[in-house]
């Protein structure tokens, strides 16, 4: 039966994405988003990268324009999140006191960045990085340059922000467990070709390294002191290891939880009624049959459609192959597939790394499970994202020589439909 009204907790693109989905799929009941953020919903890629950077506004940001919500009856509720789940009752208590019924609730609640036990952590000038404010409050102290920045996380995200600070004119140096940036995703020859990126334009490496202590003057951050003993100066310093899934809510409602809110392919969790969908969500796979926790922007798309769809009886799955980019100085990379199934596996590499356009496949007993292309022309058609999710889904078996073989074109590597 369709529910009579919905509750959205998390004010994110997970929940905006299922708000507008439901609307659009003619739902008419009563809508409403619970977030924390003082803000409209919006996207986080820009965050790190062409916002960060000043080269987008606030619309490019929007999940939809703030008019939306009021034109189509979704009330907003921002700064009142929902503070407690009771299944039996099917009731959530907001923040602000406020107890609502629902007929089905989709919890979206997103994730929140990990913090390190370093003496000197509270200092002006430390900070982590998810929300938007942290993205105007950084671009505001790297756009005058000048300064030395230091980098904890050697992960997608203090790659990017590493690429923006030095864009600014900065001084910038990177710390990371890894003895190579981004080796644990994408493999050590990969991840070289993007340290060499970062190294070409004055970012500096300390791997493996971690950071032992934050040093500071009058209140405000002065440098970090590595493992090693090495104080490095800083002005400015963005602890970028990773993000905690918000579980919460969900455990408190007895809900099955495990890496972020267990849910069945169509987002269903162990309580009747109630839906998970964006970084908490560890969703069963169609094509793995296993769980899997992404945190990128197309899983929250794509999950708050699925969420939708399926709260209002529909027999959907959350089926599409994940995908995610990034955008490092002169490097525009997008990749498409399943980590676990590519960790053991050297990439196949077509096009030339040194030329700074390629493609590379993984695959596992001859199948491509995954695929990432750098800098590759758009004007070639199909694109290779699209042959390379067309290659996943048809789990078909392609010798590496013709992944790699350019005089092969990418429709030749297409499956048959």
């Amino acid at each position: 039966m369709t529910p009579e009204s919905i509750v959205i907790a998390g004010a994110g693109l997970a929940g905006a994405t299922a708000a507008r989905t439901l609307r659009a799929e003619g739902y008419a009941g009563n809508i409403t988003i619970a977030g924390t953020e003082p803000h409209p919903p919006y996207l986080r890629p820009p965050l790190s990268k062409e916002y960060l950077l000043g080269k987008a506004g606030e619309d490019a940001v929007e999940v939809v324009p703030g008019s939306w919500y009021a034109e189509n009856d979704v009330d907003l509720r921002l700064g009142s999140p929902v503070a407690s789940v009771d299944p039996a009752a099917h009731t959530v208590r907001l923040a602000d006191g406020t107890v609502q019924g629902y007929g089905a609730l989709l919890l979206a609640p997103g994730a929140t960045p990990r913090t390190l036990p370093l003496g000197g952590a509270e200092y002006d000038g430390v900070t982590t990085f998810r929300t938007i404010d942290d993205s105007r409050r950084l671009r505001e102290r790297l756009a005058p340059g000048g300064r030395n920045v230091v980098l904890i996380g050697s992960g997608w995200i203090g790659m990017e922000l590493a690429a923006a600070a030095s864009t600014y004119g900065n001084q910038v140096t990177l710390l990371g467990l890894e003895d190579i940036p981004l080796a644990a995703a994408i493999g050590p020859e990969l991840g070289s070709f993007f340290r060499t990126r970062h190294e070409d334009n004055g970012v500096r490496f300390r791997l493996p390294a971690s950071a032992r202590e934050i040093t500071g003057h009058n209140g405000k951050v002065t440098g970090v002191v590595t493992d090693a003993g090495e104080l490095l100066p800083a002005d400015i310093v963005v602890i970028a290891v990773g993000v905690v899934p918000e579980t919460a809510l969900a455990s408190a409602a007895g809900l099955e939880v495990r890496n972020g809110i267990l849910t069945d392919a169509s987002l269903r969790t162990s309580a009747p009624d109630i839906f998970a969908a964006g970084d908490a969500a560890n969703a069963l796979h169609p094509f793995t049959g296993e769980h899997h926790r992404s945190e990128h922007w197309s899983n929250a798309l794509n999950g708050g459609k699925v969420a939708a769809k399926a709260m209002l009886g529909q027999d959907v799955a959350l089926d599409m192959v994940p995908y995610f980019y990034t955008d490092q100085f002169d490097v525009s990379m997008e990749y498409s597939g399943f980590p676990s199934l590519a960790a053991k596996a050297a990439p196949v590499i077509r096009g030339s790394l040194e030329r700074k356009e390629f493609v590379a496949f993984w695959q596992q007993d001859g199948r491509v499970v995954a695929g990432m292309n750098v800098n590759w022309p758009r004007s070639v058609k199909p694109s290779a994202q699209k042959t390379i999710k067309a290659l996943i889904t048809a789990r078909a078996e392609v010798p590496a020589e013709r992944l790699t073989d350019e005089d092969v074109a990418f429709d030749q590597l297409m499956p048959e439909t």
